[in-house]
């Protein structure tokens, strides 16, 4: 195709809609200036890909569909090193502008600076609008001017610093399509087996109108129950962008459920202004005396990691959330609570271990809140859980499945014969593990004298 004019580009990543769409305003705002048309762009970047398990490359896939079927078939896709394609691509339009959506992890603020360099040499600005959360990571600091390493006053202070409406998708855009070079199956990658979320724009506001509609007037009391419906199932839209929190905030008033609710979503944004500040946090504790915690390693430990991994590990409930993770993509929280804390405290496995198989298999998975809610779990991050909370299995099925409604739908053979017998004791295995963590204590101790 012949060269053709375009004033500016915008970037697709981590916000996969047109609605409330900061960025995409401002590019159509831009061209709009200058008689000139906007780009779509999104960039298949191959080295995250490639840490991106089947679920989450499938709803990728998926939303960029969605996506580009609302731009008109206007959507190109490229791959490759993004600075390098980003550069090439602007060049190729005549673009004097690329617009993103800011992206606030480790690995993106890099790209990004890279990108911009990589612009700047061809006489290109890289303009970064807002971000994918209500509050931007760094913009909260204490009345001492310092980050926020505890969760409840991060969110008063988050809640007064407060967000602007959604604001609405831009009208009629002359775009400009270019020829892609890699398709959506391609970035898709295999079939998978997990049963996913719907994608695309109109699938998360549903999800969104369905939530608001029925399980938000209990979510207080209904949200730790596996076997309710009682959970937004939004945390997929939310990763991807094809939901903005503001977008859901905009709609929670100030009843108690709803104040709850509007809490979770600050715990999502209070863990991107952890990693913000901490960029190492995302795999090495964030408190020192998670240094020093002894973790098993070897055959046995291996063995034990795979009957986890799998569902296998003769504890009923925690073998369904982890069986319910391999076949939707997804687990209520409650249970990935519970089996972090049975990797963590019974198993005595490094919590990295957890964290990497959960970034593999969960389709919401995101780098911030997926890690750091681990280090809460193993008492290592930031508002961590005494060491001493270690879940039990068999009473966390008692209050929070009591009918067994959950493990019957994930792990119908739990009440027969041929179900194992648990792996390990817990009450043996709770003791093992507080004995781990003075231990752990005591080096920290020694290292500080």
């Amino acid at each position: 195709m012949g060269r053709e004019t375009a004033s500016t580009v915008i970037w697709f990543r981590r916000d996969l809609r047109t609605d409330d769409h900061p960025a995409l305003l401002a590019a159509v705002e831009e061209a709009e200036s200058t008689g000139g048309r906007v780009a779509p762009l999104f960039v298949a970047d191959s080295g995250l890909l490639a840490r991106s398990g089947s679920s989450r490359r499938r709803f990728l896939a998926g939303n960029l569909a969605a996506l580009d079927a609302g731009l008109e078939g206007a959507l190109t896709l490229r791959k490759g090193k993004p600075a390098e394609v980003v550069a090439a691509f602007a060049a190729e339009v005549g673009a004097t502008t690329v617009f993103a959506t800011g992206d606030c992890a480790p690995y993106g603020r890099r790209r990004d600076a890279k990108t911009s360099r990589g612009l700047g040499d061809r006489g290109i600005g890289l303009s970064l609008v807002s971000s994918p959360y209500a509050v931007a990571p760094g913009r909260v600091r204490s009345g001492q001017g310092t980050p926020y390493r505890v969760f409840t006053p991060f969110r008063r202070a988050w809640a007064d610093h407060g967000w602007p409406r959604p604001s609405e998708a831009p009208g009629t855009v002359a775009w400009q399509a270019r020829d892609s070079d890699v398709t959506i199956d391609e970035i898709s990658g295999d079939e998978g087996t997990a049963m996913l979320p719907v994608p695309g724009e109109q699938a998360a506001k549903e999800a969104l109108d369905r939530f608001l509609s029925g399980p938000i007037h209990h979510y207080d009391d209904e949200r730790n129950r596996p076997d309710h419906e009682g959970t937004s199932h939004l945390s997929a839209y939310l990763r991807f962008g094809v939901l903005h929190p503001r977008q859901v905030l905009s709609r929670l008033g100030t009843k108690k459920a709803e104040t709850v609710f509007r809490s979770e979503l600050a715990w999502r944004e209070f863990y991107a202004d952890v990693l913000w500040h901490h960029p190492d946090s995302a795999w090495e504790p964030l408190q020192a005396i998670g240094r020093h915690v002894r973790w098993d390693t070897g055959k046995v430990a291996d063995e034990r990691f795979e009957a986890w991994s799998n569902g296998r590990t003769g504890y009923p409930l925690v073998d369904a959330g982890m069986r319910q993770l391999r076949a939707e993509g997804w687990m209520h929280n409650r249970l990935r609570m519970l089996t972090a804390s049975f990797l963590v405290k019974d198993l005595h496995l490094d919590w990295r271990r957890g964290a990497a198989l959960y970034l593999e298999l969960l389709v919401d998975g995101d780098l911030a809140s997926n890690n750091h809610g681990w280090q809460w779990v193993a008492g290592t991050g930031t508002d961590a859980a005494p060491f001493h909370r270690i879940f039990n299995p068999t009473l966390q099925a008692e209050r929070f499945d009591p009918d067994g409604a959950y493990v019957e739908h994930y792990v119908p053979e739990a009440r027969g014969f041929g179900y194992p017998a648990p792996i390990v004791d817990h009450a043996t295995e709770r003791v093992e593990a507080l004995g781990r963590w003075e231990e752990a204590k005591l080096a920290l101790a020694a290292e500080g004298r």
